[in-house]
């Protein structure tokens, strides 16, 4: 079994494995022709479970044909331009090649003595993106799983700071987006703040949210002996890409001495666009940001970060452990990251975004991340343009939310689930991958566009395809009513 052991003995033998791994997923990204095969549930459950794990095949060739069966042959693409979904990118390939040689190396950013170079690399990332979004010679930051974590240290140490005067835990309250993402929500949970902690702001018919109302909601926490632990703006929601208005809010904060966290999450990608960079204007106000390179940097999963204003204020994610970073570490002034990090043991995912710079270049990301906005403002157009379909907003970013409209008179109903069936069929068809979402309680669709390769041509397609199977269900349901 030790020949299974990658170490200086076995390269030839990991070479020759690996190869063979990326010549299969090569060949099969090159034959697949559509996002999803159709697969149901149950029919991929029952290859899956036949599966015997306790009978190896002793074969990397053979676990290669197997998984070809089990996952290759029914994977979702991201990488097709009509994988119109979630907040799913297609990966730049000098970031796989990062994937491929971090993961064989194996470095755990949590010491210095695991990482070294890998140390220096992220904290030299942290400092770029700090310095993109201007936040100032004080700024840090750490490398995270992704955008829930981010968010939930950012308010750790937002909760961390509020008590610092000190404040009851049951006063403290978190305002943010009725748009927002849920892990606001999910954070104020896990940091064991009241039900009623989180209070969702109302937003305006573009969906950013409403400074108006945030004024209101901060005097009303004044008057009521609540402390705003913190507010939470939105650079591009999950739903709509709306970006809330920045400046207003780090004024509000500033008034109320309330943190600001921005959760940049899929508008982090304006960092590095030389067209809409202004979009992001006041960002470099908050005192913590995050950011998910896995979103419009084209990075793989995982790749995000938590950014703050002030260095210090990281010291509240700090315990020290004897075995592995003992206090006397920090004043010899040794860097070991798990001194930010909620993590321990933790990837050198950092090395996939530093390979993409060195290749491509921020100026490389940033027109990839314009030509998808410049397609969803070309894709909102059309669906302005066409009466079969209702468009919410236009689109700040990459995304479009619309519903199918049937040209003859439908209840409200009957329209929500048409449009749940127009999206569950296309999804079991494979044709194309959409989303869906909730607006003021009726069913809408979405399209997240992240695919460079996707066109216009792409989006009318797809709204055929939607508006075909929606009129089938609604025909059909007039045939079975009658």
């Amino acid at each position: 079994m030790r020949s299974h052991l990658l170490n200086h003995t076995t390269a030839e033998h990991y070479r020759r494995t690996v190869t063979a791994g990326v010549e299969r997923v090569a060949a099969t990204l090159a034959a697949t022709d559509r996002p999803f095969s159709g697969v149901g549930v149950d029919e991929l459950t029952s290859v899956v479970d036949t599966i015997d794990l306790d009978r190896p095949l002793g074969d990397a060739s053979a676990a290669l044909d197997e998984l070809g069966r089990v996952y290759l042959r029914d994977a979702v693409y991201f990488h097709h331009p009509r994988y119109l979904g979630h907040l799913n990118c297609p990966v730049v390939i000098p970031a796989v090649l990062g994937e491929a040689v971090l993961t064989a190396i194996n470095s755990s950013l949590d010491t210095w003595d695991q990482s070294a170079g890998g140390t220096l690399i992220e904290r030299r990332l942290i400092d770029w993106t700090t310095e993109r979004i201007g936040l100032g010679p004080a700024a840090d930051g750490i490398f995270t799983s992704g955008g829930t974590q981010s968010n939930l240290q950012a308010l750790l140490l937002a909760r961390e700071e509020a008590k610092v005067r000190p404040v009851d835990p049951t006063r403290l309250r978190v305002l943010t987006s009725e748009c927002s993402h849920f892990s606001v929500q999910k954070s104020a949970k896990l940091l064991g703040l009241g039900p009623d902690a989180v209070i969702p702001v109302p937003v305006d018919r573009t969906k950013r949210m409403q400074t108006l109302a945030l004024a209101r909601a901060l005097e009303r926490c004044a008057a009521e002996g609540a402390v705003p632990m913190a507010v939470v703006a939105t650079a591009g929601t999950t739903d709509f890409g709306s970006i809330d208005p920045l400046p207003e809010i780090a004024a509000l904060c500033e008034r109320y001495a309330a943190w600001m966290h921005v959760d940049a999450a899929y508008g982090c990608g304006l960092l590095a666009s030389r067209e809409r960079r202004g979009l992001l204007a006041g960002i470099e106000h908050a005192d913590s940001v995050t950011v998910d390179y896995h979103k419009s940097f084209f990075q793989p999963v995982s790749s995000s970060a938590v950014l703050v204003r002030d260095r210090a204020a990281l010291r509240h994610a700090t315990y020290h452990a004897e075995y592995l970073n003992p206090r006397r570490m920090a004043e010899e002034r040794i860097p070991n990251q798990v001194d930010k990090s909620l993590q321990t043991t933790r990837r050198f995912d950092a090395l996939k975004l530093w390979m993409t710079l060195r290749v491509m270049g921020a100026d490389g990301i940033g027109e990839l991340f314009d030509e998808v906005c410049d397609l969803a403002a070309e894709g909102w157009r059309l669906l302005a343009a066409d009466p079969r379909f209702d468009v919410v907003v236009e689109p700040q970013l990459s995304t479009l939310v619309f519903r199918y409209v049937p040209s003859d008179a439908a209840s409200p109903a009957d329209i929500d689930r048409a449009n749940l069936h127009a999206r569950k069929a296309l999804f079991a068809s494979g044709e194309a991958v959409v989303a869906g979402t909730e607006v003021g309680d009726r069913q809408y669709l979405k399209f997240t566009l992240l695919n460079p390769e996707t066109t216009v041509r792409d989006i009318a397609a797809v709204l055929d395809l939607i508006s075909g199977h929606a009129e089938k269900y609604l025909g059909d349901s007039l045939d079975r009513a009658s």
